[in-house]
């Protein structure tokens, strides 16, 4: 009976985070950036698809602000012709999509929505897999993507698709390996790689990136301020780098449409296409969600007012929990409005300077930012001595390698008279 019990509340959990939290948002996502960038460039945006009263007998329809806008493009995304081309890889041309937009919903399990509610005896985190290798997890799982995107592009048989998997391809890898560097000091900061434990320690001795409560003697303010210098350098790499692993702007070169006519999807119609765009939405969720659980808190309000919130009940059913989820979700409606603000306010790089700001900035940078945590996390236990030293050869070696690379950057100046005589 227990097992059963179990396996009915991982059920719940399942469907309740993943088709009632995590999908709606991508529709509503949908409709924040049309909306968000109508009023940026100063024009209306959706706001007449409603609810057509008047065919009933009313007197006036319902749009209510074109909020039903997102149904209406689902709808008509699934009832448009399904149309595969002749010259296609059947096969890998119906698997790429689902290898594009599965991975980004699977990644949702071991992300903490809210702390946990109690039901008599019985305490339910609000996570539907509590692993002990969270951030391993969805590193893993989110980089199967490149797969779909990469097998669109072959599959379709077709140079443009075939050129943006390939650009989708060099640029996913790249910015995987800046995402896994950027979140080690993260990491080594907590000494854990559980996200609720993580969630958990920020609720009490303050977030990542505001740590001004719940001070002892292990976790003094000076500690805290000290360490912030790494962590918001960690904050920078990582969030720009989600915006290069999502493929959104300023980084969605495999897709512009401005040079590769539609990028790797320009073979798709009908629900296959509508794959990959609730897969690119799904991604920016779940890495908006990683950003705010690592750096921002999570679930947690802050100021030591989460005790306060966990003991919250309404007739002997702790609530705390639903709150939490919704302080949870309030951030990260806030964080796709950020990342649907720089899509519309910065200009696309071009693809070689994607390429040396991943490669050339980022990786270095993340690495010199893993030995500047270190230090200051080992401080403490080391000699004054020690301690200057180290400080010293981190100076050194990160002034070097600036110079090498401004020396590297360097370009040589035209042949005057090469030029003169053509």
């Amino acid at each position: 009976m227990e097992l059963l019990t179990q396996i009915l509340i991982i059920l719940i959990k399942v469907v309740s985070l993943t088709f009632l939290v995590v999908l709606p948002l991508v529709p509503i996502s949908v409709y924040f950036e049309r909306r968000f960038s109508a009023i940026i460039q100063d024009r209306v945006g959706p706001n007449r698809v409603g609810i057509p009263l008047t065919l009933f007998g009313g007197k006036k329809d319902w749009s209510f602000f074109g909020l039903v806008q997102p149904m209406a493009d689902g709808l008509k995304l699934f009832l448009k012709e399904d149309f595969t081309p002749t010259h296609v890889r059947k096969s890998f041309y119906w698997l790429a999509p689902a290898l594009t937009v599965i991975p980004a919903l699977v990644t949702v399990c071991v992300v903490p929505f809210g702390s946990s509610i109690s039901i008599g005896e019985r305490e339910i985190p609000l996570v539907i897999a509590d692993l002990d290798v969270g951030p391993l997890f969805i590193f893993a799982i989110s980089s199967l993507t490149v797969y779909g995107i990469t097998l669109a592009g072959w599959s379709s048989n077709s140079k443009f698709p075939f050129i943006g998997g390939v650009r989708s391809t060099a640029q996913m890898i790249s910015y995987e390996i800046c995402l896994g560097l950027s979140i080690i000091p993260v990491l080594l900061y907590f000494g854990d790689l559980n996200l609720s434990n993580i969630v958990e320690y920020q609720a009490e001795h303050g977030w990542l990136l505001l740590p001004f409560w719940g001070h002892d003697a292990d976790h003094t303010l000076a500690s805290k301020l000290i360490f912030w210098i790494p962590a918001f350098i960690a904050f920078l790499i990582f969030t720009i780098s989600i915006f290069a692993e999502t493929n959104r702007m300023p980084f969605d070169l495999p897709e512009c449409e401005t040079e590769l006519v539609g990028g790797y999807h320009t073979e798709y119609s009908s629900m296959k296409f509508a794959m990959f765009f609730m897969g690119e939405y799904a991604a920016m969720v779940i890495g908006s969600a990683l950003i705010v659980t690592m750096f921002l808190g999570g679930w947690s309000l802050g100021f030591g007012a989460d005790e306060w919130i966990k003991d919250l009940s309404i007739a002997g059913v702790g609530i705390g929990g639903l709150v939490h989820l919704a302080i949870f979700m309030t951030k990260l409606v806030a964080f796709i409005l950020f990342f649907i603000l720089v899509r519309w306010t910065v200009p696309r790089f071009r693809y070689d300077q994607l390429m040396r700001l991943g490669w050339v900035i980022f990786f270095e940078a993340a690495l010199i930012n893993i030995f500047l945590a270190a230090l200051i996390i080992a401080a403490p236990e080391l000699k004054i001595v020690s301690t200057i030293i180290g400080a010293v050869l981190l100076v050194v070696v990160s002034a070097a390698l600036i110079w090498v690379l401004k020396v590297s950057d360097k370009k040589s100046a035209p042949n005057s008279g090469l030029l003169g005589q053509n």
